[in-house]
């Protein structure tokens, strides 16, 4: 891990790696929090703000069980799931839910970004991380093979959509693999970031967990030594946190491995000034369920 008195191309090229990995997620997590949400899903018969997102996000998969949907996601109760899929697919289609994505997505940048949606560096950008999608295994990543099997949009505001997508898949994949080697539960899971301040205070009711349930995970965390009494997080719990974080990194840090330092710096900067007006203007809030970095920490990587 990279300290703070740490130097050279290899701390260099860390820091660029996690800007980058922030700044898709980033430009992704807008399609999440957009007000156009409402009327787009309506449109299709789709009830409800989860309906909306468990069946637009899931639509790459297909129309499959609510269990699958359930699996890949890890972090939501499979009753919270249950209560939209596959109810969803009464209503519209995935390849419908697919496009109604892609309008929310379309309308929501264009109101942040304005004029600036046609700035050249919105096709290079899509250029460069389509060409690190292509190059990618999709080995052990379903959501990431899902979204990237999807066509590519020929706008390239909405074709880096598509690409940052595939890639917040992609190491969401590899996030759950590193909860799981850890012992770290759905509920756990969520309830450790809480404890750490990185969700909203809701976040137990944001992902349908019951009271219950919340506790027993709480007990099973003191027991393990991560969480004290009181419901802090330990020293112990901050390690093993960093840890699943580190796991994450290593298992995806793959996918910028083609870029040379300076071409993986000069992503950063173009895609900051992409992601700057949209996060400063709210349009991804703070804090979220994602555990996503505040907009001041994205706003400066540039």
């Amino acid at each position: 891990m990279t300290g703070p008195h740490d130097s050279g191309p290899g701390a260099a090229r860390s820091g660029s790696v996690r800007a980058l990995w922030r700044l898709v997620e980033a430009y992704h997590a807008l399609v999440y929090y957009a007000p156009e949400r409402p009327e787009v899903y309506t449109a299709l018969g789709l009830k409800g703000g989860w309906m909306g997102y468990f069946a637009t996000r899931s639509a790459a998969l297909g129309a499959v069980p609510a269990d699958v949907v359930t699996a890949c996601f890890y972090g939501f109760a499979p009753r919270m799931v249950e209560r939209a899929l596959p109810a969803a697919w009464q209503f519209t289609t995935p390849e419908q839910a697919t496009a109604a994505r892609l309008t929310v997505f379309d309308r929501a940048v264009r109101r942040h970004l304005g004029a600036r949606v046609d700035d050249p560096v919105i096709p290079q950008l899509a250029d460069r991380l389509t060409a690190v999608v292509g190059e990618l295994s999709p080995a052990g990543a379903p959501l990431f093979a899902a979204h990237r099997s999807l066509p590519r949009p020929t706008q390239p505001h909405l074709a880096l959509f598509w690409a940052t997508t595939a890639l917040r898949e992609l190491r969401g994949d590899a996030h759950v693999a590193a909860l799981r080697v850890a012992g770290l539960g759905p509920v756990e899971s969520n309830l450790l970031m809480a404890a750490l301040g990185l969700v909203p205070a809701d976040q137990r009711a944001y992902r349908g967990w019951t009271e219950d349930e919340w506790a027993a995970a709480g007990a099973a965390l003191v027991a393990r030594g991560w969480l004290a009494e009181d419901g802090t997080v330990t020293a112990s719990g901050q390690r093993e946190r960093t840890t699943v974080e580190e796991r994450t990194d290593a298992m995806s840090t793959h996918a910028w491995a083609g870029l040379e330092p300076g071409e993986c710096a000069a992503i950063v900067a173009d895609l900051a000034s992409v992601v700057e007006p949209i996060v400063t203007a709210g349009g991804v809030p703070y804090p979220n369920g994602m555990g996503m970095a505040p907009a001041d920490e994205i706003a400066v990587l540039g």
